[in-house]
């Protein structure tokens, strides 16, 4: 009986300790996942308190193409950090399983240099400390602010509600041609509100348009929002 009582202690004794080391301030080598997600040495750490892009999420610029904006916030969170020594301090841990932190790299708060670039959003839903620094970006018009960009989380939100009946065929075709009840051929932009939940039935004469401009030509108009 002594020995399981061993046994037990020695297991939780052992489990302490990996919780602990889980919750230790991270610090080393920065590898990037996406916009918000890096490895620091071994650990998975996401950024406290900033939001960017999906990487597979694309956004519409201003004169309509589509550009993979979730791909770009990676690729410039590599560019500034990448290869770099970091620094963080934990805050939590999220249900992935991820150390959730604000990391420094020669001595910048990573999460605040990637919101006041327009790299990534403001999570205001966990943290208003870069607040002000989106508000500065947005009126700068610096990065993201500069497009027609979907909130992250609503993006993860309509991809969770998303059916197979509206992934496009072919991901260089990804615009939705959708003919309404009054017969009214209107077109959805990746990014737009009801891009999600709006199905393409090819049967109905609805159909997938790779360019805005192979859309109009075809009689199709554009979503108001």
């Amino acid at each position: 009986m002594s020995g399981q009582i061993n046994r037990m202690l020695r297991l939780c004794s052992l489990f302490i300790l990996l919780c602990s080391a889980a919750m230790a301030d991270p610090s080393g080598r920065v590898d990037v996942v996406d916009g918000d997600t890096i490895h620091v040495g071994q650990v998975t750490v996401r950024l406290h308190g900033v939001d960017a892009p999906e990487l597979a999420q694309t956004c519409a610029r201003a004169d309509g193409t589509v550009w993979r904006c979730g791909s770009w916030a990676a690729q410039e969170a590599e560019r500034r950090f990448g290869g770099k020594s970091a620094t963080c301090t934990t805050r939590d841990v999220d249900r992935y399983g991820r150390i959730v932190a604000t990391c420094r790299v020669d001595g910048q708060d990573m999460g605040q240099v990637l919101v006041q670039n327009g790299i990534a959003f403001a999570f205001r839903q966990y943290s208003m400390a870069y607040d002000l620094d989106e508000k500065g970006a947005a009126i700068a018009r610096r990065g993201l602010h500069a497009h027609d960009v979907m909130p992250p989380s609503q993006y993860r939100a309509q991809q969770r509600n998303a059916v197979a009946s509206t992934d496009a065929p072919d991901a260089a075709c990804p615009i939705k041609g959708n003919i309404s009840g009054k017969g009214n051929r209107i077109y959805h932009m990746p990014g737009q509100r009801d891009y999600a939940r709006t199905s393409i039935r090819t049967e109905n004469g609805e159909r997938w348009f790779c360019s805005e401009a192979d859309a109009r030509a075809a009689g199709w108009r554009r979503a108001m929002r």
